[in-house]
This record gives C-alpha cells, sequence and structure tokens, in this order.
C-alpha cells in the first residue's frame, strides 16, 4: 500500500470570472510577464483566457451572464502573485487607474501591496527581491 503521509502537489490554476477577461488578462500579463496559454470557448455560451507559464495559469472566464459587481471575499479573499520588481508592478496597476493600497512589509513575509480589479476581486502583489 502506497504511503499516504505525504503527497507533493503544487497549485496549477486558478478559476475567476471577470466582467472583461482581455483587459485583465493584459494587465496580469504586463505585471507578471505570463502569456496567454490557451484561450476559447467555454461553458454555459462564455469564453476563457488561460494566463500563465509552463507551470501554472490563472482561468479567466466570462459568459454573457457574468456582471461587474462581485462583492469581495465571496468567498474568496484574494490572489497572491510574486513579481521581481515590486515598484514596477505597481506603477502598472496604477497606469490601469486602479488604486494600490496597503502598501508595506510584513514578518517575516515580503513586501506587498494590494489592489481591487475592475470587478472588486483583490490581488495581493508581492516580491521577496530586495528592496
Amino acid at each position: 500500500m502506497p504511503d499516504r503521509t505525504h503527497v507533493s502537489a503544487r497549485l496549477e490554476h486558478v478559476n475567476i470570472s471577470s466582467s472583461d477577461p482581455d483587459r485583465l488578462a493584459d494587465l496580469i500579463a504586463q505585471i507578471t510577464g505570463w502569456t496567454r496559454r490557451w484561450e476559447g470557448p467555454a461553458m454555459a455560451g462564455g469564453r476563457t483566457i488561460h494566463l500563465g507559464d509552463a507551470q501554472a495559469y490563472l482561468a479567466i472566464y466570462t459568459n454573457p451572464d457574468v456582471a461587474a459587481g462581485f462583492g469581495k471575499g465571496a468567498p474568496m479573499n484574494h490572489i497572491g502573485i510574486a513579481v521581481s520588481d515590486l515598484d514596477a508592478a505597481e506603477a502598472l496597476v496604477a497606469e490601469a487607474g486602479l488604486l494600490p493600497f496597503n502598501q508595506g512589509q510584513y514578518e517575516p513575509g515580503p513586501r506587498s501591496f494590494y489592489f481591487l480589479d475592475w470587478d472588486g476581486i483583490e490581488f495581493e502583489v508581492v516580491s521577496y527581491e530586495a528592496a
């Protein structure tokens, strides 16, 4: 019988809904350097973009019934993304017309900031690089 006390795992993807998946994908691609691995038709007359690298991706879904104004934390709290240049990422978020907030560093963690996308989904952007 296999030893089930420890199973190796990694997060492969997160699937979220967006009222404008192209706009969100373009912003996240600028911040991260990720590329569109796939995009196309999806369930319920929708469309999905898979944005990421060879190991993991963010699935950004929409359909005709997806409406703006999702409530923060319903039920997700935020999505964390690690970047090499936190200041550049924050500038790109601000240039997109979004408001970075809660900038700081917590022990023993990295420097970070948060922002809400156009649908109210919260992202935490972190950098483990030296400040």
